[in-house]
This record gives structure tokens, sequence and C-alpha cells, in this order.
């Protein structure tokens, strides 16, 4: 299941309000969704399941699933929309392959073998490049995501995971 907290509170000064009232929704999906993302647009919220691989598409408006896609990623571990939100990437603990699906179509348009295991996403705020992290090769991999290949490495050890940005002053 997804758990969707939404808060009631509607600022009138178009300022975000403190979140007081929560309101939970629970989104039956496959066993093993973990990795998970929000559209930049705000209406949909991808989430993969490790277990059988799928793809679940929630509608954010009415909290429901809207399509399933039989992806076939077992392992899947996380998920990132590209920031145009054209595309949606999702990482294979299993395989060390990096999946590229369109959003429009839900349809895979590439695979790119990364490593042993591909686990945490995190892409550079051009939508140019993403990073991922191969925990059992210590790396972070390198992926043009215009040329949709793997271009480089960047050697880390300790079994990198969660990724992050950073901007310092």
């Amino acid at each position: 299941t997804v758990s969707i907290l939404t808060s009631q509170e509607k600022p009138s000064d178009g300022k975000p309000a403190p979140h007081r009232e929560w309101k939970q929704t629970i989104v039956p999906v496959s066993k093993g969704s973990e990795g998970f993302d929000v559209s930049p647009d705000g209406k949909w919220l991808w989430t993969a399941a490790a277990g059988d691989g799928s793809i679940a598409i929630i509608d954010l408006d009415n909290n429901k699933v809207s399509s399933t896609i039989d992806a076939k990623i077992l392992g899947a571990n996380r998920l990132v929309f590209t920031p145009d939100g054209k595309r949606v990437l999702v990482s294979s603990l299993r395989a060390g392959d990096l999946f590229v699906f369109d959003v429009a179509s839900h349809k895979e348009v590439k695979r790119i073998h990364i490593g042993s295991g591909a686990a945490g996403i995190i892409v550079d705020p051009d939508g140019s490049r993403a990073f991922v992290g191969c925990s059992p090769d210590n790396y972070v991999a390198v992926v043009d995501l215009k040329k949709m290949e793997m271009i480089g490495q960047i050697n880390v050890g300790g079994t990198p995971d969660g990724l992050a940005w950073t901007v310092i002053p």
C-alpha cells in the first residue's frame, strides 16, 4: 500500500500554510512498493514494486490507482521523474539496470546497465544527467540522459544508496 498525506489547510495569501491537520489515504498497490516520486505538476504519484516489478500510477486528485504498468523490474528500488516530467527513471537492485520510461506512453524507452546493483537515483536540475548509486560496486554511475548511456562512474566506497543535491554558497 501507499499512504498519501494531504493537508486540509488552504492558504489564503498564497504562502504555504503550516501543516496542523492531515488526512491520510491508503491506496493499495503491489507488495514491496518502495521507489516513488510525484510528477513535477503534482498530479501523479508513480511507485515501483520490487516484488512483481510493476509500476502503479496514482491519480492524486482522486487518490486512486489510475493504471499499472507490468514493467517486470524485479528488485525495483528507487523511482524518480526527470525535471521536465517527461521521463521516469527506475533502478533495480537485482538487475543492476536503470530503466527509463516515457511518462505519456507508459512505455520503457531504454534499459541502461550500470553495475551489479542499482539503488538511489538523482537527476541534475537541468535534466541532462542522472546519478545512480551502485551499492555493491561502491560507485555512483553517471548517466547521460540525452545519449541514454552510462558515461562514467564516481568511486565513492561505502555502498552508496541515497543521493541528494546540495548548493554550497
